[in-house]
């Protein structure tokens, strides 16, 4: 069977880094083949090179049993290739049908989009997610969950004979995400080849035909996934064994350091719970649950309407971020690049940009403290740069959310609220950082932590709270907290009887 995209002995160096060393890649027609690697590994630059954005040092592209050199994304998407990024290439301000359907949109005679036909064909476009979206609204009113399906849709509607997914479920939930893989599979059933490049194993192991893995720029090996383990896929990547994804919890005693009573506001509703020193909160939900919002709304961001927050039994008024802190609460949001870092800027600043007051001199910041903060963090974290002054965007995904820590670790936070800390990075530095929120929880520190990844938020967590529309429908113990229980009450499958002790402890 001739594949639809052979990359043949493809060479890619960028000053100081040689990406790929002579990577060989195939995808054949009808075929998922993921695409698995650690950060910085080659996934982005042999996905990009694919995609037309680089265009290989040395080697051979191969697009139907044709050598080619593309040119652009463009030159691409002619040849049937198609890619969706994981940074994504959306119009916020224009609706979501002109999104869908960029420079493909229905016209009469007279060049004259016809507005009736592309909305009915966004809804078509839509359906295979399962979810409800307006065509007509614009994009910027939607969550990133729902543009990450906008942008997937779009890929999808252009009828690619390849199509490359780079991290495509990283902002979406457990019910889209299965939505999603109905969708690929009818792709695949259709003789579309798909090139899915995730970090989420699981996922990998549940989709994909076959997964190549890549290790410091160079091919390990390909493998049929019915023929190989999670356990052999990951020695693969990182070198090593992985034991324990998820460190021992603490068994020791807890104060309440933030509490919450009736909070609402934009996107949730009558919220109360208690997130305590020493444990991890986990906070699970589907798409739209009020996870974040809440999130965004007891750290100041868009304050809450009505309600209490309660730090260590003292009331408080959050209105802005820069109360919260003063009151010793730290935010890692979903979105690091949008939200949480300076990327044209260095490490050092990134890391210090939390706590300049005590980097400064009786004027201006200290040059020197700011170089041993950053060191500090660069060994603490095991952050791989080229060092302290090295910009932020050329760091690796995983690097990326590592220093977005230590700029609030640098301030010895009493309560971190982490949304999505894990996504998009490999599964050594989700290992890494799951042992850092483990390690700030033990320092007596509260730790919630929003989780769009069930098994994450069950290995992690002391107790685990679950939205379902904007509302707080259960809180389960670590030993009460199974896989169905939670689901069900997510989904809201089950009725939730509330309970005292061991089981649900809020309905």
């Amino acid at each position: 069977m001739e594949p639809l995209v052979r990359a043949k002995k493809i060479t890619k160096a960028f000053p100081g880094t040689l990406a790929l060393n002579e990577v060989d890649f195939e995808l054949l027609p009808g075929e998922i083949h993921a695409l698995v690697g650690e950060n910085g590994a080659g996934k982005s630059t042999l996905m990009h090179i694919m995609a037309g954005v680089y265009s290989a040092d040395r080697g051979e592209l191969v697009v139907e049993g044709r050598p080619v050199t593309l040119k652009d994304t463009n030159h691409a998407q002619q040849l049937g290739i198609s890619t969706v990024f994981q940074e994504l290439a959306l119009s916020t301000n224009m609706n979501v049908a002109e999104n869908v359907f960029t420079n493909s949109q229905p016209v009469n005679g007279r060049g004259m989009i016809r507005f009736e036909e592309l909305y009915r064909a966004t809804e078509e476009a839509l359906k295979p997610f399962g979810i409800k979206i307006n065509p007509r609204a614009p994009l910027r009113r939607y969550t990133v969950a729902v543009q990450q399906i906008v942008e997937i849709a779009r890929a999808i509607q252009r009828q690619a004979k390849v199509l490359i997914l780079d991290e495509p479920t990283s902002a979406i939930g457990e019910r889209e995400t299965g939505q999603l893989m109905k969708a690929l599979r009818m792709l695949r059933d259709q003789g579309v080849g798909i090139i899915y490049v995730s970090h989420k194993l699981d996922e990998v192991f549940a989709l994909a035909d076959r997964i190549t893995v890549l290790k410091d720029g160079q091919r390990v090996g390909t493998v049929p996934t019915a023929e190989t383990s999670q356990e052999a896929v990951v020695r693969m990547m990182v070198g090593r064994e992985l034991d324990q994804m998820f460190p021992p919890r603490n068994g020791g005693p807890e104060e309440t350091v933030l509490e919450v009573r009736n909070l609402s506001g934009h996107g949730y509703s009558n919220v109360s719970l208690k997130a305590s020193s020493g444990k991890v909160l986990g906070l699970f939900g589907l798409t739209g649950a009020g996870r974040t919002e809440l999130a965004r709304g007891i750290f100041g961001i868009e304050p809450s309407a009505s309600g209490e927050i309660v730090i260590r039994g003292r009331r408080v008024r959050m209105t802005t971020p820069r109360q919260a802190m003063k009151e010793g609460l730290a935010y890692i949001p979903e979105d690091r690049k949008e939200d949480g870092l300076f990327l044209e800027m260095s490490l050092q600043e990134n890391v210090a940009v939390a706590c300049l007051k005590a980097l400064s001199g009786l004027i201006f910041l200290n040059p020197s403290k700011l170089e041993a903060l950053a060191r500090e963090a660069i060994a603490k974290l095991r952050i791989k740069s080229k060092g302290t002054m090295q910009h932020v965007s050329r760091l690796s995904g995983g690097n990326q959310q590592k220093v977005l820590f230590a700029k609030w670790l640098a301030r010895n936070p009493a309560v971190l609220i982490a949304d999505e800390p894990t996504r998009g990075v490999d599964v050594g530095a989700k290992a890494e950082i799951h042992s850092l929120l483990r390690d700030l929880a033990n320092q007596g520190a509260a730790v919630v932590m929003i989780s769009s990844e069930l098994p994450e938020v069950l290995g992690m967590s002391d107790r685990v709270a679950v939205m379902r529309g904007g509302r707080l429908v259960a809180t389960f113990d670590c030993q009460a907290a199974t896989e169905e229980n939670v689901a069900a009450c997510a989904l809201g499958t089950i009725n939730v009887e509330a309970t005292t002790g061991e089981g649900i402890i809020n309905a």
